[in-house]
């Protein structure tokens, strides 16, 4: 979702919480917060410094954005095949949009390049880093049996644009697979609701 669907995010959201569209505390919210992200993860205290809104109200306000994140997450009750970058992003992106922090992620497949269980958080970084090492990466590829990999982190900023440190990170993850014979098959790079895929930009050479 984009700025262009807060207005129908507005109305849906002020329908759950039985109030007008136009009133003081969705006002109040919404100005507050006025990205999707910015809403997705708002606390208990800032949502109570909004005259209105009392601790029962603001925590009924954070279920609805945990149940509409989770009706938003991909299933895992069968079996997901990457065969191409966008099916690793359609699994990705939905859980890794709306992070404030650069979270590093990895996808495991077996030799028929089904995902084997769900993607793991390798590390979590600053507002803008997220630092990750080669060992504890494939050490959880390792201990998942896992034939190939998929990386993936997000840009906070929305912008899906490879840095220097992206590009370098990508190419000692190369080598490290081509030593433990663990093959990376992508970097994929998460800004909001878009991606880039190293691999089809060319730059998964070790």
């Amino acid at each position: 979702m984009n700025v262009y669907e807060m207005p129908s995010i507005k109305t849906l959201f002020s329908e759950a919480l039985a109030e007008k569209p136009d009133s003081y505390v969705v006002d109040q919210i919404f100005a507050r917060f006025p990205s999707l992200t910015d809403l997705m993860n708002v606390t208990e205290q800032e949502l109570t410094a909004i005259k209105g809104i009392g601790k029962v109200k603001a925590r009924q306000i954070i279920a609805a954005l945990q149940l509409a994140r989770r009706l938003n997450a991909p299933v895992y009750s069968h079996p997901h095949v990457i065969r191409s970058p966008k099916d690793a992003a359609d699994l990705l992106v939905p859980e890794m949009r709306y992070l404030q922090q650069e979270h590093f992620v990895v996808l495991f497949l077996n030799t028929k390049n089904h995902v084997i269980g769900r993607p793991e958080t390798i590390s979590k970084g600053s507002l803008n880093a997220a630092i990750v090492h080669p060992r504890e990466v494939f050490r959880a590829a390792i201990k998942r049996s896992a034939a190939s990999i998929v990386v993936s982190h997000n840009h906070p900023s929305g912008d899906c644009t490879p840095s220097h440190e992206d590009i370098q990170l990508t190419a000692r993850l190369v080598e490290a697979g081509d030593v433990t014979g663990i093959e990376v098959l992508d970097h994929i790079i998460v800004g909001g609701d878009q991606f880039i895929s190293l691999k089809e930009r060319g730059l998964m050479t070790s």
